[in-house]
């Protein structure tokens, strides 16, 4: 199925080509049911209304991204990671409230995370955050609602990158530091039983959400 993208473009909120085989972009929902039903292959295993609309607009993205991507040999892993088997493309999905985002990579694997603002991601801090990690931010001066929020999307956006499931954000996701060079980016290490990896992962902030993405090579 493919996607008319000069048709339905309206949506979308923010698109960067990473480079000639990575893509991502956020798109703002504002279409209703019907419209997404008619892009995307359906399953009947969501009931809440809005929870499909913002499964189906994620899956949206994947062929507005690229319009070969075959959105019908998705399958989902025990961990409810969706994946293709044959891996021709490697994807990862994210939303939040009326918005949905997707990175979709032929070279490296990735993973997404979108957060709106909300004052309950700092009462929730010590459940995603080390004190070590607590202590540096507040070091750095990066005590605001924002950056707070970008630290919850960071260890999201890793645990759909590791998509193996069974990780601790406190454990085995440690922010080692916030560089601002090229661009804002955190600096990680991740750890799980005998496997490690640095990792780097963007931050975007908007006025009203955090976006953190991270891609290695396969």
């Amino acid at each position: 199925m493919r996607i008319n993208l000069h048709l339905y473009s309206m949506g979308l909120f923010f698109q960067q080509n990473i480079d000639a085989f990575t893509r991502l972009a956020i798109w703002k929902i504002e279409e209703d049911l019907s419209f997404f039903q008619q892009q995307v292959p359906t399953k009947g295993d969501i009931t809440h209304p809005q929870k499909m609309l913002q499964h189906l607009a994620g899956r949206f993205l994947l062929p507005f991204l690229f319009p070969d991507f075959p959105n019908r040999e998705i399958v989902v892993a025990d961990t409810r990671k969706p994946y293709l088997p044959n891996e021709e493309y490697h994807f990862s999905i994210s939303h939040s409230g009326d918005y949905a985002a997707a990175i979709v990579s032929k070279t490296h694997r990735v993973g997404i995370d979108i957060e709106l603002f909300a004052e309950k991601i700092k009462r929730i801090e010590h459940k995603y955050l080390t004190e070590k990690e607590q202590q540096f931010i507040r070091k750095k001066g990066y005590i605001d609602l924002s950056l707070l929020t970008a630290c919850w999307s960071l260890k999201e956006a890793v645990y759909k990158w590791w998509s193996y499931g069974n990780l601790s954000f406190k454990d085995n996701i440690r922010i080692e530091n916030i560089a601002c060079k090229p661009t804002a980016h955190f600096e990680v290490a991740f750890e799980k039983d005998d496997f490690s990896q640095k990792l780097s992962a963007p931050i975007c902030l908007f006025e009203q959400m955090s976006l953190v993405w991270l891609m290695t090579e396969v």
